[in-house]
C-alpha cells in the first residue's frame, strides 16, 4: 500500500510517500481501506513536533472515512462504510494518511450514505468537534447569543449553521474584512473584525456580554473572549489556530472574570453518539447543512495539502482522497 510517512518533525516537505506492507489487524482491531480524510490543525502541530509523546516515524491522520476490509471477529462485514477519528490515531499508532490502516473497533462509526467520498471525508472530526462543543460543552439553548472566534475556519462555518438551526444569535469573527460577506452569507447575524480586543465591540451589541463563546483561536485570545462573556456565561476553548498549547503566568483569579465558566471540548475524551453522526449525514444529504470544503488533494499531494494548511488560505476543510 501507499502511505505518507513522517520520519522526523518539521516542514511539510518531510513527508515521504512510500510503498509499505498493508497492516494486519489484531484482535479488537479492523483493517480499513481509507477512501478520504480531512486535514486538521492538530496534525500540523504534530508534524511540527509540538504534540507531546509522539514518536517518529509516524503515519499521521486523526480521522478518515472508508470501507471495512477485514474484521477478525466477523462483526463488521467487508464493504461496510465506516468513519473513524481521534482515540490515538496518528499519534499513539499510525493513522489515516495511507491507503489502508488498522484501527481499534471502538473508534469506528458504521454509517450509510450516498454522498461522495470527498464530502464524507470532510465530516467526521468537523462534525464531532462542532456538535460536541455546542451541545455537550456549551449546552446551547434557543435565544442565547454565541460568539464564534475564528468564524472563517471550517469548524466556525459549520458551528454557525448548527447554532442558527438551534435558534441562537451568532456573532462571528474574522481578521480580514473581505471575509465578512461570506460569514453573513453563512448565517452569522453579526460579523466583527478581530483585532485581538473584541470586548468593546461585543459590549456595543450585548451590553452585558454574550451567553456563550466558541473559542477557536486558542490561548492567544482566550482572556479577551472571557471578558466578552456575561456572568453565568460559558467559554469553550476548542481550537488552537494560534498553535499555542499553554498560557504563561496563568493566575485564575485575575484571568477568569467572576461567575464566567471556562471549559474545553476534545472529541478524544467525549464523543457524540453514532446515531447523531448518522443523522448529521442525513441532514447534509437533505441539503439542510452545507459542508464548507476548501481544496481537495490526493495522497500523493500530501506535501502541497499541508503547505496550504500552513498558509491558512484553504477557504474551508481540506480533504485528501487516497485515489485520484
Amino acid at each position: 500500500m501507499k502511505a505518507a510517512v513522517l520520519y522526523r518533525s518539521g516542514g511539510a516537505e518531510n513527508f515521504v510517500v512510500e510503498e509499505r506492507a498493508a497492516p494486519v489487524p489484531k484482535n479488537g482491531w479492523v483493517l480499513i481501506k481509507v477512501k478520504a480524510f480531512g486535514l486538521n490543525r492538530s496534525e500540523l502541530m504534530t508534524r511540527k513536533g509540538l504534540s507531546p509523546n509522539v514518536e517518529f516515524p509516524r503515519v499521521l491522520g486523526i480521522e478518515c472515512v472508508g470501507e471495512v476490509v477485514l474484521d477478525p471477529a466477523g462483526e463488521l462485514k467487508p464493504g461496510q462504510k465506516i468513519a473513524a477519528f481521534m482515540g490515538g490515531m496518528g499519534r499513539e499508532f499510525d493513522g489515516s494518511y495511507a491507503e489502508y490502516t488498522v484501527l481499534p473497533k471502538s473508534l469506528l462509526y458504521p454509517f450509510e450514505s450516498h454522498l461522495s467520498w470527498k464530502e464524507l471525508g470532510a465530516i467526521p472530526e468537523m462534525f464531532q468537534t462542532v456538535y460536541g462543543s455546542l451541545h455537550l460543552a456549551l449546552k446551547i439553548k434557543a435565544g442565547q447569543t454565541l460568539l464564534i472566534r475564528g468564524g472563517t475556519s471550517s469548524i466556525g462555518m459549520l458551528a454557525t449553521q448548527l447554532a442558527k438551526r438551534s435558534s441562537l444569535t451568532v456573532i462571528a469573527t474574522t481578521r480580514k474584512l473581505e471575509k465578512k460577506e461570506s460569514l453573513l452569507n453563512n448565517g452569522a447575524d453579526h460579523v466583527l473584525i478581530d483585532d485581538g480586543n473584541l470586548e468593546p465591540k461585543i459590549r456595543q451589541i450585548c451590553p452585558d456580554g454574550v451567553d456563550t463563546v466558541l473559542e477557536l483561536i486558542g490561548t492567544s485570545t482566550l482572556k479577551d473572549s472571557l471578558r466578552c462573556t456575561a456572568p453565568g456565561g460559558t467559554v469553550c476553548m476548542t481550537g488552537m489556530l494560534a498553535e499555542q498549547w499553554s498560557i504563561s503566568d496563568f493566575t485564575p483569579m485575575e484571568y477568569i472574570p467572576a461567575a464566567v465558566h471556562l471549559t474545553v471540548y476534545d472529541s478524544g475524551q467525549l464523543r457524540v453518539d453514532q446515531q447523531g453522526f448518522q443523522q448529521f449525514i442525513r441532514d447534509v444529504e437533505a441539503g439542510l447543512v452545507h459542508l464548507n470544503i476548501g481544496v481537495t488533494f490526493t495522497l500523493d499531494e500530501i506535501v502541497e495539502a499541508h503547505r496550504l494548511m500552513d498558509s491558512n488560505s484553504a477557504g474551508g476543510k481540506i480533504v485528501v482522497l487516497t485515489e485520484g
